[in-house]
C-alpha cells in the first residue's frame, strides 16, 4: 500500500497492463493502431466540449490520439505521476519542455555532462534567446548548490549522465532548487522507471527519449514527459501542439508493444552491465571504467541511495585512446556500431560520433569527454559471449 492506502503495482505487471485497458476495442488484447488523423462528431456540442477539453475525446491528431494516449498512460503510471504528454523524440520533448517556462532574461542551472543535443541546446540555442546558462561540474553538489542560490528558473539535471554516467543527487538538489523557487527537470532516460522515480524526490518534470529503453528494440522515436503538476503539463502539451512535435501512431504502438518487457530487459542488462563492468576494470587495455554500480565508482553511494539498480549503460576509455578504438571497434561481433542504445541488441560507439557527435572536439574535451570515450549500451544476450567477444576484439589493440 502507498502512503493514501491505494494498492501498489509492482513495475513489471505495470510495464504490461497499465494504460491499456481503456483503448482495447471488439474484444481484442492488443491497442489499435489508429491512423486517423481526424476524428468527426455528428454533433456540434459534443464536438466542441471534446475541443476545449470538457469532454474525452480526439479531434485531431496533432493534438491527441488513442494510441498514443495509452502510450501516455503507461508511462505516466510507470513513473506514478499525475500527467503525462508525448513528443515526437526525446529531443523535442527537452526542447519543448524548456522553451515552455523559459523566457529572455531566465537562467538555467545544469551540468556540463548532460547529452550532446541537450548541451547544444545550453550552448548554442538559449543563448541566442537571451537566458543565462550555467553549466557545473558534474558531481560537483557544492558548485550546483552556489549556483543555483544565485536564482534560476530551472535546474536540470540527467542522472546517469550520457555517456559518462555520473550521477547526481536529486533529492539534495530538489532541496536547493526550492529555496529559490526554481522548477526541477530530470532526464530520466538511461534510469527508467524501473531503476528511478524523480518524482518521489520532489521532481517538477520527468523526460525520457522512448526511442531508448522505453522502447527497447530500435525501430521507434520518441519521447514524453511527466510531472506531478497537470497544469504545467498542460501548458507544456499547449505548446508541442501548436508547435507540432506529435509522437505518431505508430511509433506509439512500437513503443507500447516495447514496454510490456521493460522490466526483463532492464534487469537482464543491469546484471550484465555489472559484470561486463568488472571484467573491463581488470583488463590490461582498458584504462578507465564509468559504471555507477562498481564500488570505486565517485557517486557510486549516491546511485546506491536513490536508483533500484545501476542500469544497462557504461562506458570505457582503452589505452591508445582513439587509435586503438579503431583497432578492437570494427572487431566486435554482438554489437552494432551505431549511434543508439538500450535496445535488446548491445550497441557500441565513441561519444565523438553518438551522443556528442554535434560537439567540437575542444567542446567535447571541455565537457571531460575524451575522444576515445567508448559508449557501450548492454543488450539481452547471453553476458559470457559479450565479455568473450570484447576480449577477442580488445586483443587487437597492440
Amino acid at each position: 500500500m502507498d502512503n493514501k492506502g491505494k494498492k501498489v503495482v509492482k513495475k513489471g505487471t505495470q510495464s504490461v497492463w497499465a494504460g491499456e485497458k481503456d483503448y482495447l476495442v471488439h474484444g481484442a488484447t492488443q491497442v489499435p493502431v489508429v491512423h486517423s488523423v481526424s476524428f468527426g462528431y455528428n454533433d456540434i456540442d459534443d464536438w466542441f466540449e471534446v475541443a476545449i477539453g470538457n469532454k474525452p475525446g480526439h479531434i485531431y491528431g496533432r493534438n491527441t490520439n488513442p494510441t498514443v494516449q495509452a502510450f501516455e498512460d503507461k508511462v505516466k503510471e510507470l513513473e506514478g505521476a499525475e500527467a503525462v504528454t508525448s513528443f515526437s523524440t526525446g529531443m523535442a520533448a527537452i526542447s519543448n519542455s524548456l522553451a515552455t517556462a523559459l523566457t529572455p532574461g531566465d537562467r538555467v542551472v545544469s551540468i556540463k555532462d548532460t547529452y550532446g543535443g541537450t548541451n547544444k541546446i545550453f550552448s548554442e540555442f538559449l543563448p541566442k534567446l537571451n537566458i543565462d546558462v550555467t553549466l557545473c561540474e558534474t558531481g560537483n553538489h557544492e558548485e550546483m548548490e552556489k549556483e543555483v542560490r544565485k536564482g534560476c528558473k530551472i535546474l536540470y539535471l540527467e542522472t546517469p549522465t550520457n555517456p559518462t554516467v555520473k550521477i547526481t543527487d536529486i533529492e539534495r538538489m530538489v532541496k536547493v532548487a526550492r529555496e529559490v523557487g526554481a522548477l526541477v527537470y530530470v532526464d530520466n532516460t538511461f534510469a527508467t522507471p524501473i531503476l528511478q522515480n524523480p518524482l518521489e524526490y520532489g521532481v517538477d518534470l520527468v523526460i525520457h527519449s522512448a526511442t531508448k529503453f522505453l522502447g527497447g528494440h530500435a525501430d521507434a522515436l520518441g519521447g514524453v514527459a511527466v510531472s506531478n503538476n497537470k497544469e504545467f503539463i498542460e501548458q507544456i502539451y499547449h505548446y508541442r501542439e501548436i508547435n507540432g512535435a506529435s509522437l505518431d501512431p505508430m511509433a506509439a504502438y512500437l513503443l507500447l508493444r516495447g514496454m510490456k518487457t521493460l522490466q526483463l530487459r532492464v534487469k537482464q542488462q543491469c546484471e550484465s552491465a555489472l559484470k561486463i563492468a568488472n571484467y573491463l576494470k581488470n583488463h590490461e587495455k582498458v584504462e578507465a571504467v564509468f559504471y555507477p554500480g562498481l564500488e570505486d565508482h565517485p557517486n557510486h553511494d549516491i546511485a546506491k541511495k536513490q536508483m533500484r539498480d545501476y542500469g544497462g549503460m557504461l562506458s570505457f576509455s582503452v589505452k591508445g585512446e582513439l587509435d586503438s578504438v579503431r583497432s578492437f571497434l570494427p572487431k566486435l561481433k554482438y554489437a552494432n556500431k551505431a549511434a543508439n542504445l538500450g535496445a535488446v541488441e548491445t550497441t557500441v560507439g565513441p561519444a565523438r560520433t553518438t551522443s556528442h557527435i554535434e560537439n567540437t572536439p575542444e567542446e567535447r574535451a571541455a565537457l571531460g569527454i575524451p575522444e576515445g570515450l567508448v559508449r557501450y549500451s548492454v543488450g539481452i544476450e547471453n553476458v559470457e559471449d559479450l565479455i568473450e567477444d570484447l576480449d577477442q576484439a580488445l586483443s587487437y589493440i597492440k
